[in-house]
């Protein structure tokens, strides 16, 4: 069925065409959703952003233009979008207060290599940081985020990531000297 038809249908509320989308599609949205939220979010997560790109298509089939793409293509932005929305959303809950950071972090392996001074000199540095660098500092350490993760939630560049987290560590490493 090509997609003008599928566009009518689906505005005429046929369930047996959206039923057919659903199952011909669910398998690509997944896929596409599932690698944003590999890392922070659940399976229930990907399934509710996946759902959510069907029942948008459902509730507002005008949104979809037929001549502009096909509708594959629009269901993928589509679920991507809503994907980094989640993602962004689940990083948001999921922060923690630096104080938690330094006592949790690692400890086990801290403890053989810094002494209780260093450790405390080096949680009231992170402190002094500007609000990004210490935000990409605890995401990397602490949360063990990629660069490229860090760079969706904080809606930067990969690369600029990368350069601030290695910019920072070696402002860190000056200062600890």
């Amino acid at each position: 069925m090509r997609d003008e038809k599928i566009l009518s249908a689906v505005k005429n509320r046929d369930e047996k065409v959206m039923a057919g989308i659903i199952e011909k599609y669910s398998k690509l949205l997944w896929k596409i959703v599932s690698s944003i939220l590999i890392n922070a979010g659940s399976a229930e997560d990907i399934e509710e952003c996946v759902a959510d790109v069907f029942i948008d298509l459902w509730l507002n089939p005008d949104k979809y233009n037929p001549e502009k793409s096909k509708l594959s293509s629009y269901l993928s932005i589509v679920a991507k979008t809503n994907a980094i929305d989640k993602y962004r959303q689940i990083s948001r809950i999921k922060e923690v207060p630096i104080e938690e950071v330094a006592i949790t972090y690692k400890s086990e392996i801290i403890d053989g290599i810094i002494e209780n001074e260093e450790k405390e000199k080096l949680i009231s540095l992170i402190k002094e940081l500007e609000e990004t660098d210490r935000e990409i500092i605890i995401r990397r350490f602490y949360y063990g985020q990629k660069p490229k993760e860090i760079a969706v939630a904080l809606d930067m560049q990969g690369k600029q990531v990368e350069n601030r987290l290695y910019q920072t560590k070696l402002k860190l490493k000056k200062m600890m000297k």
